[in-house]
């Protein structure tokens, strides 16, 4: 049982002396339980340590591994230069990692300067490491670590990295400690980082729940919506940390938890014990994702069933057509198609088309989906195995009116239109987190690039959406 310690903490900067100042006191509680934290790590044993962090090089389709053999990491940025970290790199366990998440087929990304550099990112330890080693470290904490960094996953994923990082630690042979970093909801009060939004609360307070009966499905298995509005950092490295106990009962405690700034900060520690059979829940969670990807698939509309099978054809290097014959009579005529693709409630991709290119809506929600799935810049292509994890929605375009000002808008209803001179944005009506006229006309003004004093013509649109 290699994997001896387990924790989960916060990170925010202005817990640190240093940075905080004064500040800092207001979250002592916080402060002390890390002290605590870093004294029952080093009691473990644990010769090696992997921190998760969510702030650091983050893959829409895999699990980044920092593998410089030397670690360098401070809190400059934050006022405090003082604060800053040094550290051996434990290359070995970092192999033996990767080869274990392979094998468990969960792509990981070995980043040392030369794909640093490939990728265009820093590998200077962010502050969701260096806030936490600095109470670690004043606690006696010094071994060599392993800094791993979130990726935008399925739960069962994340949870299976897990599992592969504790059969690494055992083939290792030397005790291996795992901390999770990441903060909880963001949204807890007027003046938060990311707004107010009630749900936060019953977010932070169901993690601290949970993680206080170590409920590995009841974690797992939280409503996505409540995850969405949370606003949080912590979900997936937590996920992460979890798999590394797969199969062994678990004796956990919630040490703090408390809300100031508006931010959820909680530390917990989940200590090992005996095998548990009862807890190997890996096979369990592949077998839920393989019937709710079944169920979606079953559930699904026509249009986005066309733009999956189309995703699908592409990625085995053909080509999908609907023959004449199969095309519903609302789908002949042609019209401008946005594909929405969507993976655990977050974005993977989106493209689409205002006016129509092609033949009808059947031909050119398949032309979207391909761009959507693969040629959008802001994403890496999507990958085969990604295919079950999405949820799809095609919006079919209505015709666009002008219209003399914002008071004829309605972000829920309308979409919107927003041109000056050549430059043209435009944002589809019904989106998460757009809530006003004021946010949709900005958004739409941003991704045309046109400045906040520059005159805007404005047309609304409806769409007919489909799931």
């Amino acid at each position: 049982m290699p994997v001896v310690f387990c924790g989960v903490c916060p990170h925010p900067p202005i817990m640190v002396p240093e940075v905080g100042k004064d500040q800092s006191d207001i979250v002592i509680k916080s402060r002390q339980a890390m002290l605590e934290l870093g004294r029952r790590l080093k009691e473990s044993g644990a010769r090696s340590l992997v921190i998760i962090s969510p702030h650091g090089p983050v893959f829409s389709d895999g699990i980044a591994i920092n593998t410089n053999p030397v670690l360098r990491g401070n809190l400059k940025k934050f006022g405090a230069p003082g604060v800053a970290f040094i550290l051996e790199n434990d290359l070995p366990l970092a192999s033996l990692i990767n080869r274990y998440a392979a094998e468990a087929g969960v792509m990981t990304v070995e980043l040392d300067d030369r794909a640093a550099g490939q990728y265009d990112v820093d590998l200077e330890l962010d502050h969701g490491i260096t806030a936490p080693l600095r109470f670690l470290a004043e606690a006696g904490v010094s071994m060599p670590m392993v800094p791993v960094y979130m990726g935008l996953l399925s739960y069962d994923q994340l949870y299976g990295f897990g599992a592969a990082l504790q059969r690494a630690a055992q083939e290792y042979g030397r005790d291996v400690a795992v901390v999770a970093s990441g903060d909880l909801s963001h949204c807890l009060t007027p003046d938060a980082p990311a707004g107010y939004q009630p749900r936060g609360e019953e977010f932070d307070l169901e993690m601290v729940r949970l993680l206080g009966l170590a409920d590995v499905e009841g974690v797992i298995g939280l409503d996505s919506a409540l995850v969405e509005k949370a606003g949080e950092c912590g979900l997936r490295p937590i996920v992460m940390m979890l798999g590394a106990l797969d199969g062994y009962r678990v004796d956990p405690e919630v040490l703090s938890y408390e809300g100031p700034f508006g931010v959820g900060y909680m530390v917990a520690s989940l200590v090992p014990g005996p095998v548990d059979p009862k807890r190997r829940f890996l096979r369990g969670l592949e077998e839920r994702r393989r019937e709710e990807s079944f169920q979606k698939k079953k559930e699904e509309g026509f249009l986005p069933g066309i733009a999956r099978a189309a995703l699908e054809s592409h990625g085995r290097g053909e080509k999908f057509r609907v023959s004449p014959g199969e095309i519903p009579e609302e789908f002949k005529m042609s019209a401008g198609v946005f594909v929405s693709l969507k993976k655990k409630g977050r974005l993977r991709g989106c493209i689409g088309t205002v006016f129509p290119q092609q033949g009808n809506i059947i031909e050119e929600t398949i032309h979207n989906a391909i761009s959507a799935g693969h040629r959008d810049p802001r994403f890496h292509p999507v990958r085969d195995e990604e295919l079950d994890d999405l949820d799809i929605s095609v919006d079919v375009l209505r015709a666009s009116e002008p219209v003399d000002g914002k008071e004829d808008l309605d972000p829920e209803r309308y979409g919107v239109i927003v041109r000056s001179g050549r430059k043209q944005g435009l944002l589809l009506p019904n989106l998460e987190g757009v809530d006003t006229v004021e946010e949709q006309v900005d958004i739409a003004r941003q991704k045309a690039g046109i400045s906040p004093g520059e005159p805007l013509e404005l047309e609304r649109f409806e769409v007919v959406r489909y799931k």
